[in-house]
Order: C-alpha cells, then structure tokens, then sequence
C-alpha cells in the first residue's frame, strides 16, 4: 500500500509552488516577509495575552488572602467577645 499522508516537507514545498503559481517569484519574498509579520504580530498577541491572565491570577489570589484575612478578623473578634463575656461571669 502506498501512504498518501504528506510529511511536513511535501507540504512545504507544495505550499511554494502554488505561491510561485499565484504570485509568481518576484513577488515571493514580499510573501514571506508579510508572514515573518503576522507570525511575530501573532506571538506578540499572544504573549501580551498570558501577561494579562497572569496578573488576573495574581489579582485573584490577593482577593482570597484579603478574603481570609477578613474571616481570621472575624472569628477572633467572635473569641474576644465570648472571653470578656467568660470575664464577666468570672467576676460576678
């Protein structure tokens, strides 16, 4: 049986010859070059994406510390009145 997948290789070299097709060889480099741009435009995007979720995530965790830190607050303030109330029966 012959194997019809292309390896990355044909596609490449596929991808050429019809680009050499439509726009013909001077037009070639222009061609790559505006790929070279939509590639590194495309990375750019990218990683301005990750900075932003990163900073969300980060923003996220700093809510649920405060969030903890409220409830710690809380539960102690709970404890300081159930003492001054022991106190109070203490010294009755």
């Amino acid at each position: 049986m012959i194997n019809m997948a292309l390896t990355i290789t044909d596609t490449a070299i596929l991808l050429i010859v019809v680009i050499l097709l439509f726009f013909g060889a001077s037009k070639l480099p222009e061609v790559f070059r505006s790929l070279g741009r939509a590639t590194g435009e495309f990375k750019k995007g990218q990683l301005e994406a990750e900075l932003e979720l990163a900073q969300m995530q980060q923003q996220l965790s700093q809510q649920n510390k405060s969030d903890e830190l409220v409830k710690k607050i809380e539960e102690l303030q709970k404890q300081i009145e159930e003492l001054k109330k022991q106190q109070q029966l203490q010294s009755k």
